[in-house]
């Protein structure tokens, strides 16, 4: 009976995770739009950022409920779900992405540093309260420049108007997102005890997999309406949300454990695909058969965590 009763814990507690986050993203973009921001700067701040924060709900969430190995592996594995396989479906959903901005100047650099800075701080299997501190600085350098550096804002007679029920869906998808992360984390918990599998393993697959749909959901979305430039910027912001906040900001809130398995496989295998994501993005576009090629290597990394379990 307990085991049926978190079944549906779970399954509620995800849906709303991830419906709020549709109503945070929805109404943020039609704010950031209402202020002129443009389509792929919204797609690396607003929507990036909005399609993490089930990733940064849970973490912190986890930290509470005393499961914080949990979170290395929700952000590792979120960065390889959103490069693998978001990224990659768009690229072939849509046969050819092409960057409309140039990310190799702020951000594939700043991604790529977010990954190694991830490896270096996680080497020692602690995380200390001036690293974290440097994480939180590494999010507002990103959307300094990043807002800074937007020379395609929306001219004033082309911006729609933000009405009030966007900022009460925003107030609103906050509020399922922080319960729903809650409620997803005692039920995963749970799981991991009567299962007898580390809480890290699930925060690999299972965790990983759930929050990251809004992104894989927000970037299909996007590309099948032509705007994959949005899709693009989506993959990087929430990327670099993940490496830097979500793994930075539940540290404050108390210890986390660091799983020394993620040093063997995982963690250099998510800064392998982004070092691989940036030499793709110097011809500043993805082909179809570089998304295939991002797919089969997500089948890879899928294939060798789940022979751990």
């Amino acid at each position: 009976m307990d085991v049926l009763i978190n079944v549906v814990i779970f399954v509620v507690s995800l849906t709303a995770l991830l419906k709020g986050a549709d109503f945070f993203v929805d109404s943020a973009e039609k704010i950031g739009l209402s202020l002129g921001i443009s389509p792929f700067v919204i797609g690396a701040t607003i929507v990036g950022f909005g399609t993490s924060l089930p990733e940064l709900a849970s973490s912190v969430a986890a930290v509470y409920a005393g499961a914080s190995e949990m979170i290395v592996g929700n952000v590792i594995g979120s960065n390889v779900f959103n490069i693998s396989a978001a990224l990659a479906l768009v690229a072939i959903v849509s046969g050819e992405v092409k960057f409309e901005k140039d990310i190799m100047t702020n951000d594939i650099p700043m991604l790529v540093f977010s990954s190694m800075l991830m490896y270096f701080v996680l080497y020692d299997l602690t995380i200390s309260l001036f690293e974290s501190l440097i994480f939180v600085a590494g999010v507002i350098i990103f959307l300094f420049y990043t807002l800074k550096d937007d020379a395609d804002k929306v001219s004033k007679d082309r911006r729609p108007k933000a009405a009030g029920k966007d900022y009460l869906l925003l107030l609103l998808g906050m509020v399922m997102v922080y319960f729903g992360a809650i409620y997803t984390i005692q039920a995963v918990v749970f799981f991991a005890e009567k299962l007898d599998v580390s809480t890290h393993l699930i925060g690999l697959t299972i965790v990983a997999f759930g929050t990251s749909l809004p992104e894989i959901v927000v970037s299909l979305a996007a590309a099948k309406q032509g705007n994959a430039s949005m899709a693009v910027g989506n993959v990087l912001g929430s990327n670099i949300f993940n490496s830097f906040a979500v793994l930075g900001i539940p540290r404050f809130f108390g210890r986390i454990e660091v799983n020394e398995e993620v040093l063997k496989f995982s963690l250099p295998f998510m800064v392998a695909l982004t070092i691989l994501l940036a030499i793709i993005s110097i011809s500043k576009r993805i082909t179809r058969w570089e998304g295939w090629l991002m797919l089969l290597a997500f089948a890879f990394y899928l294939v060798e965590v789940l022979k751990a379990i």
